[in-house]
């Protein structure tokens, strides 16, 4: 994703301090990331959720990006859970 800057938001900083993910993966997430899924009309801004793999480990990562200025906000980070998602961390699994 191509940002000109990263904001973490308060609930994000939070979050990654709770679950062990550090800024530096969060930023390698959004700079090499994977778009897995799409969220269009969220507000303020359109947001995605991307998925990316630091020293094997796998990582999603809300961001919402304002296009003018192409600033991009960190919603929330978090190592996907197993139970929940498929194999390859990009699809839900069907409950």
């Amino acid at each position: 994703m191509d940002c000109k800057q990263v904001i973490f938001s308060g609930h994000a900083i939070r979050r990654m301090f709770e679950r062990e993910v550090s800024s530096k993966e969060v930023i390698a997430v959004v700079e090499s990331g994977e778009v897995t899924e799409s969220y269009p009309d969220d507000l303020p801004y359109p947001s995605f959720l991307m998925l990316g793999f630091i020293s094997g480990r796998a990582i999603h990562v809300v961001v919402a990006q304002e296009q003018q200025g192409r600033e991009c906000y960190i919603i929330t980070a978090y190592p996907p859970d197993p139970k929940l998602w498929n194999e390859d961390f990009k699809s839900r699994r069907q409950t």
